[in-house]
């Protein structure tokens, strides 16, 4: 029967991920950020004498390229990352009137792993830039560099091959950390980690999924344990509408898999039919429909997305050794 079920799962999983293909190719929508590798515009502090303005405008070109070669994203604190040194080769100050400052500069741009510090690809452009003064002059040069370059989407899709491999190669890891993760009780922090690992790593998303499974029924487990009791307490103390919106809320966001939902039911219809007796209407709080496989998959996302969200916005990366 278990064997049954999880080919089942597999099946319908394929059909999801032939679904999200399918997208990727025939629309001109952008996937989500779950659905695809994706890439953080960063410029590090190593960058020297670059004014604040032209980092404004580098992190602008950087997310550019990202965005217009598939890669482009909004995550918090992603693990992979594109950025870029600038050296100054000549500054000339032409005679006027007014006179103007030109730079021709060496921009290396880089992709990478920003957490582990492995730099993946890089790519070496010289823009020039001319302008009325020294940051005029590097923001022309830097609007010199073009996503749709074909050196750079090579660079961009070389980036890409290697942030694959990682998650091929890592998979085992990957999932094994976030074993360990749940056996301390840290059940949201294990799916974000699995979730990370994007559709298109087809293999290790597949082996992911799989593991998440057991993972999320640990966490509905303990929700639902403590959303009834929580539930239960609240209507026991005081029961009248406000008590019963606030259980209902609890009862409301419990999972059908979870094995106390049928206890939560049995509650949830008590209150409906007292709430009937004092109110004369209708309770407006229903309990969740058992959810299909496809439902499943996008639910363990939104906890990883959750996980993610609630994260420290800053995140410090590490690319010591790229330059």
């Amino acid at each position: 029967m278990k064997k049954t079920m999880k080919s089942i799962f597999l099946t319908v999983l394929a059909t999801v991920l032939v679904s999200f293909a399918s997208t990727a190719q025939n629309s001109e929508k952008k996937l989500d950020d779950a659905g695809r590798i994706t890439l953080a515009a960063f410029v590090a502090p190593q960058v020297a004498g670059l004014p604040d303005a032209a980092k404004s405008m580098l992190s602008n070109k950087l997310s550019q390229i990202a965005t217009q070669n598939g890669m482009g994203g909004s995550a918090k604190n992603e693990r992979f990352i594109i950025t870029c040194n600038i050296v100054v080769l000549t500054k000339d100050i032409l005679p006027g009137p007014p006179p103007m400052t030109a730079l021709s500069m060496d921009v290396t741009l880089y992709i990478g792993d920003g957490i582990a510090g492995t730099k993946f690809a890089s790519k070496s452009i010289t823009v020039k830039g001319v302008g009325t003064n020294e940051t005029k002059a590097y923001i022309e040069g830097i609007k010199m560099i073009k996503p749709s370059d074909p050196g750079v989407q090579a660079f961009v899709e070389e980036g890409k091959k290697k942030i694959m491999a990682y998650y091929n190669t890592k998979c085992d890891m990957i999932i094994q950390e976030a074993k360990s993760l749940a056996t301390q009780n840290k059940q949201e922090e294990a799916i974000y980690k699995l979730t990370a690992v994007p559709d298109v790593c087809k293999e290790c998303f597949e082996k992911c999924l799989v593991a998440i499974e057991p993972i999320y029924k640990q966490k509905i487990e303990r929700d639902c344990k403590i959303k009834f009791a929580e539930a239960k307490n609240l209507w026991n103390a005081n029961q009248n509408i406000d008590a019963a919106n606030q259980a209902g809320a609890l009862l409301a966001s419990i999972e059908p898999q979870a094995s106390c939902y049928k206890e939560a039911q049995g509650l949830s219809t008590t209150i409906a039919k007292k709430v009937t007796e004092i109110d004369k209407r209708e309770w407006a709080f229903k309990m969740k429909e058992q959810e299909q496989t496809s439902e499943m998959i996008r639910a363990y996302r939104d906890v990883g997305v959750a996980y993610g969200n609630g994260q420290p916005d800053s995140i410090e990366y590490n690319v010591n050794g790229w330059w």
